[in-house]
């Protein structure tokens, strides 16, 4: 069974232009995030999908495969649909370029087991939102599941309403994630719907077109690098493990 890592790489990010390369204690972020992946023995292989020659070459300085993909991708969905044209797989994990942070325990939960290769199949991790603050951070997407961990909603506002009980957890959106060939080329070829519009959520492609997303709860203390102020946080907690070591 051949499971492809896949970074997606984007330099012009609305929030942070050219966070893929910023600095972390000496290294761009592509480099830890990359770093983590290649602790994980069950990947065949791990690239970035970038649409930007200056991420191909830093990459290239560190050894780390990269695939060029368009610069018209409106989403990384779209852009793993390309790696998947290009490079053959059972299954495509991806971690977003913007988790220094995730934990290979973590992406150890992703993994799939006992999946037909041939099926339709996406999942998607999640984990306790444990600072209250997030809650309300629009760039925290929260998740709302079934019983049976199957996804109803996200939202960037909090979600559920506490009006019957407070005895629940929140819980949010993780940017690890794995899918069957089959999985991203029907995203690819599906809509963009008025929820994916209006909460700007890639996955919403999947929910609004009747397709299931599996949720994965695991232990991740990541944070997700969506502003500079994540930016500065994360720089902080590296450096400190870096000093632990020492």
């Amino acid at each position: 069974m051949k499971i492809l890592g896949v970074i997606p790489a984007r330099y012009n990010s609305s929030r942070f232009k050219g966070k893929p390369l910023a600095d972390i204690c000496g290294k761009p972020m592509i480099w830890w995030v990359h770093h983590k992946l290649s602790k994980v023995e069950e990947l065949s292989e791990i690239i970035v999908a970038t649409d930007n020659e200056q991420i191909e070459e830093v990459c290239n300085e560190y050894g780390i495969k990269t695939v060029m993909t368009s610069s018209e991708h409106k989403t990384h969905l779209d852009r793993l649909y390309e790696v998947s044209t290009k490079k053959d797989a059972d299954f495509y994990i991806n971690v977003n370029g913007d988790e220094p942070l995730i934990e290979v325990d973590a992406i150890l939960k992703i993994l799939p087991h006992n999946i037909d290769p041939d099926s339709f199949y996406v999942a998607n991790l999640m984990t306790e939102l444990t600072n209250p603050l997030e809650a309300v951070d629009f760039s925290k997407i929260k998740i709302v599941t079934d019983i049976f961990g199957y996804g109803l909603y996200m939202a960037r506002s909090p979600v559920p309403y506490p009006k019957g009980t407070y005895n629940f957890t929140y819980k949010k959106f993780v940017g690890v994630q794995c899918f069957t060939k089959s999985a991203l080329e029907f995203c690819y070829n599906a809509k963009r719907g008025q929820l994916e519009e209006a909460e700007d959520i890639d996955e919403f492609r999947f929910l609004e077109n009747g397709q299931r997303i599996k949720f994965i709860e695991a232990t991740a203390t990541t944070i997700s690098v969506d502003t500079p102020k994540d930016l500065e946080k994360v720089r902080s907690i590296i450096q400190s493990q870096l000093e632990s070591v020492v």
